[in-house]
């Protein structure tokens, strides 16, 4: 396959090992440009927020985090606004147990985890995949046409429906590289 994941975590002999010949590219937050572009903490700016017409935010993390309401906390604005990649998270820790994710800032449903997956944060990485990074994901298209791309992240769960891990954002990378992306019900206006 000429696109793969792995964890950023491994140590360098490891993945050497497991891919002796692959362009290996970090895509977290942490990575060097151009590609530190392609992580969802990275503020682009202008993302449209799902379900909330006229509103965008800086990152799609800062998305994700907004939307998300807690036993102590409903949907955080102010999330939309960071810039520096830090201080994004909001944590159970702080505001109790994850009730959801709200549906649009103003919404009045509670989505549970895959379709808050679906609804809010597979549209709004999309959108970035298409209207900010498409340059990037181009140049993986034609990295892996000539040899073997590892794209490295924290996490490596691909699938949408497994709740237990953290969705691997390199394997929507991916998924978009390969014409592969999975369902989600967003269309954003104009579209």
């Amino acid at each position: 396959m000429p696109i793969q994941i792995a964890s950023r975590r491994r140590s360098a002999a490891s993945l050497a090992k497991a891919f002796p010949a692959a362009h290996l590219i970090d895509v977290t937050s942490r990575a060097e440009e151009p590609w530190v572009r392609l992580s969802p903490f990275y503020p682009h700016g202008g993302i449209p927020v799902p379900e909330t017409p006229g509103v965008t935010g800086q990152s799609v993390e800062g998305i994700w985090q907004a939307l998300k309401v807690f036993e102590t906390e409903d949907v955080d604005p102010a999330r939309l606004r960071i810039t520096t990649m830090t201080g994004l998270k909001r944590t159970v820790r702080k505001h109790g147990p994850v009730l959801g994710h709200r549906d649009g800032l103003h919404g009045e449903r509670l989505l549970p985890y895959e379709s808050a997956r679906r609804r809010i944060y597979l549209p709004a990485y999309r959108w970035v995949l298409e209207h900010e990074v498409a340059d990037l994901v181009e140049r993986l298209r034609e990295l892996a046409a000539e040899e073997d791309v590892v794209l490295l992240d924290y996490t490596t769960n691909g699938d949408v429906t497994d709740l237990t891990t953290p969705l691997s954002h390199a394997a929507l990378i991916r998924l978009q590289a390969l014409n592969e992306w999975p369902a989600c019900p967003v269309n954003w206006p104009g579209e």
